[in-house]
């Protein structure tokens, strides 16, 4: 990976962090993309000195905001205007109802939209890459995942397994989609379910609520280097080059859901997706 520019969403803990650390371990410039300064300054000193590389760098980026995205895409495309890898690794799990800056349900607004924004800006650099990759983290939890477009900010009915399930649903369509759209550029984009692994998310940063049940539930949980694995293969293996549009699960393509796999269902997404994020279609 020497002498390869990667993004890694969400570098500042869990798998994101150990994502970071093992790809600038391998010799890759590694650019962090995180929401909060304090922390993913905090991570950034602990990635480089867990890694042993200097070649780490981290930018402000908040995914539940469309102004901050396009701004740290600008900014990301002036200081590097080639890109060959991104993984799209940031995830959150609400416990309560929240609304992205824009006024999108916070786990299909972050996870999804925001990333589906993201991806697009970043398009170009990919296709100068030799050979550009995309890793996007999903989840198994897409296969009781229900897209809910009529109703995005699930103000009916909300729960968290509902709306991360949704997201998660969103991701592996999204992947598929853009797999479709990108035939023929040298760009592959590949989903990834990285199994149950011990990280933060679902804890409430400003309260701390659920530290408790994450302490209890860690003794059964991969360890996010577990997690990161199959991220980190897909980024970077020479045998999967030519392969895109899958969904891994511990190094092996798994068989999709029906609704996962349906192709109205991808485009449906693709253009309400458009739409909603201001992009052309």
């Amino acid at each position: 990976m020497h002498g390869k520019i990667v993004l890694v969403t969400g570098g500042n803990s869990g798998m994101g962090l150990a994502t970071t650390i093992e790809m600038a371990r391998r010799g890759a410039k590694v650019v962090m993309a995180c929401r909060s300064r304090t922390r993913g300054e905090a991570a950034l000193a602990e990635a480089r000195r867990r890694s042993g590389s200097e070649d780490i760098t981290l930018m402000l980026c908040d995914l539940a905001s469309f102004q901050s995205i396009r701004s740290f895409a600008g900014e990301f495309l002036a200081a590097y205007p080639v890109l060959d890898v991104l993984i799209n690794n940031a995830g959150v799990v609400t416990i309560k109802r929240e609304l992205t800056a824009d006024g999108y349900e916070m786990d299909f607004g972050v996870n999804h939209l925001g990333h589906f924004l993201l991806t697009n800006l970043l398009l170009g650099a990919l296709k100068k890459a030799g050979q550009g990759r995309i890793v996007v983290v999903a989840s198994g939890a897409y296969k009781i995942g229900k897209l809910y477009l009529e109703d995005h900010t699930l103000s009916r009915g909300f729960n968290p397994a509902k709306a991360y399930a949704r997201s998660k649903l969103a991701n592996v369509l999204f992947t598929r989609e853009l797999a479709a759209r990108l035939q023929g550029t040298g760009v592959t984009v590949n989903a990834v379910h990285p199994g149950a692994v011990g990280t933060s998310i679902g804890v409430n940063r400003e309260t701390g609520f659920g530290r408790s049940v994450l302490k209890l539930l860690s003794y059964f949980f991969l360890t996010p280097e577990q997690g990161a694995d199959t991220a980190v293969y897909l980024a970077t293996a020479p045998e999967v080059g030519g392969v895109s549009g899958q969904y891994y699960y511990r190094r092996k393509i798994q068989k999709l859901s029906p609704r996962a796999a349906d192709d109205k269902e991808a485009d449906r997404l693709w253009q309400w997706s458009l739409e909603h994020a201001g992009l052309e279609r």
